[in-house]
């Protein structure tokens, strides 16, 4: 297993900051879901290309309000509308392991080729198969395999993309009110098509009960990889 520096309980923009200054930098937010990153990277300085595949968050981004310094687009990883050297960094937060798996070495690859020569930088920040919350969403969702390709396209495709690679870990602690809060989190993901019965299981339930704490609600461990790579070497 790579070596980490421990960075502590963080949320996932915060372990970018703590790494890097954002200010100024122009940011392609890879798989940005429903914008909450690409907004707080803003809010740090940043201007940022929110990118989303999935047609139907995407719609629902350009729908909602605008955000000063976050411009949101459909489109996938492996076909950034960015020029070629014209980003600052590029970032993936929790997204890689969603791209095909088929797919990840093009989407590194074009996140390379929009990077600044020498200056660009790419984060990767994917949950690791461990702690207490992954065992629960196995339960029902497994992403054992694709987490483990997401990582495996990093030692290999992107080490060869980059010439500085620097590994860190941290901690987060997902909570829910109840089993109800956590049956509205996974089917509201659009990009995730779980059925409802899936979830809604007796096997399932015990898992989440295990995560009561004292306060009457209910938290789990998820510990987070990120990968810091910079000096992009000329792609294509």
């Amino acid at each position: 297993m790579r070596e980490r520096s421990d960075l502590g309980e963080r949320s996932d923009v915060a372990a970018l900051l703590a790494l890097t200054p954002v200010v100024g930098l122009a940011l392609v937010d890879v798989g940005c879901g429903p914008g909450k990153s690409a907004r707080d990277l803003a809010a740090a300085g940043a201007t940022v290309l929110a990118v989303e595949p999935d047609p139907i968050q995407a719609a629902r981004n350009r729908e909602a309000d605008p955000v000063p310094g976050v411009a949101f687009v459909e489109a996938r990883a492996e076909r950034l509308p960015a020029g070629s050297g014209s980003m600052d960094g590029v970032v993936f937060y929790r997204s890689l392991h969603h791209v095909p798996v088929e797919a990840m070495e093009a989407a590194l690859a074009e996140a390379a080729r929009v990077l600044k020569p020498e200056t660009g930088f790419l984060c990767v920040i994917e949950p690791g198969i461990m702690g207490t919350h992954f065992p629960l969403m196995r339960s029902f969702h497994d992403e054992t395999r694709v987490r483990e390709a997401a990582q495996a396209a990093l030692d290999t495709t992107a080490a060869r993309l980059f010439g500085e690679r620097a590994s860190f870990r941290y901690v987060q602690h997902p909570r829910y009110a109840g089993f109800d809060a956590l049956v509205a989190r996974v089917l509201g993901q659009t990009f995730n098509a779980i059925a409802r019965e899936r979830v809604e299981t007796d096997a399932v339930r015990a898992l989440f009960e295990a995560g009561r704490t004292d306060r009457g609600d209910y938290a789990f461990e998820q510990p987070m990889l990120l990968d810091l790579f910079r000096a992009p070497t000329k792609v294509g």
